[in-house]
């Protein structure tokens, strides 16, 4: 199935968009903050603290994907370091606000150079949420060499 990755700055409207993705796509949510607290109680805020955090986040979507379900990780992802974690994951970038509240993770934070989709500041996120499931699943079309017709040919009479 598929990886999605969220990212984006703290408070730019990751989590509520991964809220109306998730039943889309019958997904699974791992939301960063709850991560971090639970499985990733032992780090800080260091850049080597989120890298490990983004290590071990890819590491749980990998399984995810390799039991044949699909998942969305909602994480802040400031580096490209932090964002290799995720591979070939479909990458939204929430682009929606200028800064965060943390200052440090602003300064920090660099803006993604591969993107699948950049959210904007106009449209809702059930709107970025259609958008996102359309690339994802895009409609069946008939006309192209992969559509298969099964069924018995009724010549008129």
């Amino acid at each position: 199935m598929r990886k999605i990755l969220i990212m984006g700055l703290p408070g730019a409207g990751k989590t509520t968009l991964a809220t109306a993705l998730a039943p889309l796509l019958n997904a699974v949510v791992f939301n960063a903050d709850a991560v971090r607290a639970n499985l990733s109680r032992d780090l800080g805020f260091t850049h080597a603290d989120r890298i490990e955090h983004a290590r071990r986040m890819g590491w749980m979507c990998d399984r995810v994907v390799e039991a044949g379900g699909t998942v969305v990780a909602d994480f802040i992802c400031p580096t490209e370091q932090t964002r290799a974690a995720f591979g070939e994951a479909f990458t939204i970038w929430v682009d929606r606000i200028i800064a965060g509240p943390f200052e440090d993770t602003n300064r920090m934070f660099v803006a993604p150079e591969r993107f699948d989709i950049r959210v904007r500041a106009e449209g809702t996120p059930q709107y970025w949420a259609e958008q996102a499931l359309a690339r994802l699943r895009p409609a069946f079309d008939p006309q192209k060499p992969t559509a298969l017709f099964l069924g018995r040919y009724q010549p008129r009479q």
